[in-house]
């Protein structure tokens, strides 16, 4: 039997831990994964969790906004420190708070959004973990802000919690304290304990043969990281009550659909066998602390090239995956390739659905956000399908620009609308150009 990936880590952990000056924090399985890819590949930008709000000019006051930032970051040790390769070890260094909040330049003849991409786009590799950026044009009547965050510092469900404590600072305007209380350090610390025993217990036999059998097909079109995007948007009407449990193995089946077409368009890849569709997915572990951090797992589905005819298969099939929801992801690429899949551990696809619901709205200076999205970022895979579940349904598509043609992207989008649909029941809306 092979020794699991967690605790391999848990051991050199202790190691670099005990023979620390300074405090060290564990990382959970997702934590690692970005430090790990960030400094293998030195070049390669840094994962950023962003959310975009606009407001009436003059809205925002950067010292107060730098305040807010702060005290916020200062509750949360994930928002604290940095983190660290120690020994070789990804840890997180307790230290004071790890944020900033600017005021972005717009360059003669640009614009606001420009402005805030290009600022992400040079996050730095070490921090600050929480940033607070915004712009506007000369003549421009809105600001642009962007929430940003380092993703290994961050999941959806601190997102909510960000919003909400980002609004209350910002109103009160109190100064910030020096750094997480012994409590939060406390909370924190066995809530990532909790999530690497369920990591470590997730990656037993029965979760190796259940990969296995799902992924041993897997073959892959050479996934990878895009620099260069575009995007095209969709508004479907919300699904109700039961409905809604419905929605994502049907974003799964539509986004693997509009993979293939897409894949199948690019010269290097003949069109046979599953791609890998990977879906963020998890939550803190039972009987965790509330802690702000990073605490999901990268799933991975086998999308075949045509949607599938029973639902409630599908549905069965992705329930069953959420079973071994806890297995992290090195140990199924290695389930997988032990399988027989020449499947590398390339996302050709990710899909990502966050529930608006959960989420307060950013309130600063007494007035809420109009969230918006920027068009252009950076995709961790050739394509990513984006869904927000509020008062409507919003899918986003991007894909790589370099890769694939834009003819190629609308024709993938409305092959996933139409499979979307279907599973659905949804009236047809036209989709727009971002």
């Amino acid at each position: 039997m092979h020794a699991s990936i967690t605790s391999a880590y848990l051991n050199r952990y202790r190691s670099a831990a005990a023979r620390s000056p300074v405090e060290l924090l564990p990382l959970t399985g997702a934590q690692r994964r970005f430090l790990i890819t960030r400094r293998l590949a030195p070049l390669r930008r840094s994962d950023v969790v962003p959310l975009f709000f606009a407001y009436p000019r003059g809205t925002l006051d950067q010292d107060r906004l730098a305040r807010a930032a702060t005290a916020v970051a200062a509750r949360h040790p994930a928002l604290c420190g940095g983190f660290a390769a120690v020994r070789g070890t990804p840890v997180l260094r307790v230290g004071g708070p790890s944020a900033e909040a600017a005021r972005i330049a717009v360059a003669p003849g640009g614009t606001a959004r420009e402005a805030l991409r290009e600022a992400l786009l040079d996050w730095p590799a070490d921090g600050p973990a929480l940033r607070l950026l915004f712009a506007h044009e000369p003549d421009g009547e809105e600001e642009l802000l962007a929430l940003a965050l380092d993703h290994a510092a961050c999941d959806e469900q601190s997102l909510g919690v960000l919003t909400a404590e980002l609004s209350q600072a910002y109103e009160t305007d109190e100064p910030a304290a020096a750094g997480p209380d012994p409590q939060a350090l406390a909370d924190y610390r066995q809530a990532v304990e909790l999530q690497l025993a369920t990591e470590d217990a997730a990656g037993g036999p029965a979760a190796q043969a259940h990969w296995g059998r799902r992924l041993g097909g897997l073959t892959g079109a050479g996934g990878g990281a895009a620099a260069s995007t575009g995007m095209l948007t969709e508004r479907l009407p919300a699904a109700e009550g039961a409905a809604r449990s419905g929605v994502f193995p049907a974003l799964l089946d539509a986004v693997g659909v509009a993979a293939h077409r897409l894949h199948r368009a690019h010269r290097t890849y003949p069109g046979e066998g599953a791609l890998a569709l990977g879906y963020p997915w998890g939550g803190r572990p039972a009987g965790a602390p509330a802690a702000l951090g990073c605490f999901l797992n990268t799933l991975v589905h086998p999308a075949g090239p045509t949607a599938t005819s029973d639902p409630d298969a599908l549905a069965d099939a992705w329930w069953d995956d959420l079973d071994h929801a806890g297995t992290p992801f090195d140990e199924v690429v290695r389930a997988a390739r032990t399988a027989g899949a020449s499947w590398s551990g390339a996302l050709d696809a990710m899909l990502t659905l966050e529930d608006l619901h959960r989420r307060p709205p950013l309130v600063l200076g007494g007035t809420p956000g109009r969230e918006t999205h920027l068009a252009g970022r950076p995709l961790a895979a050739p394509l990513a399908v984006s869904a927000s579940h509020g008062d409507d349904l919003l899918i986003r598509l991007a894909w790589d620009s370099d890769r694939f043609p834009e003819a190629d992207a609308h024709a993938a989008f409305d092959d996933l609308l139409a499979v979307l649909r279907q599973h659905l029941r949804a009236r047809p809306l036209l989709h727009t150009h971002a």
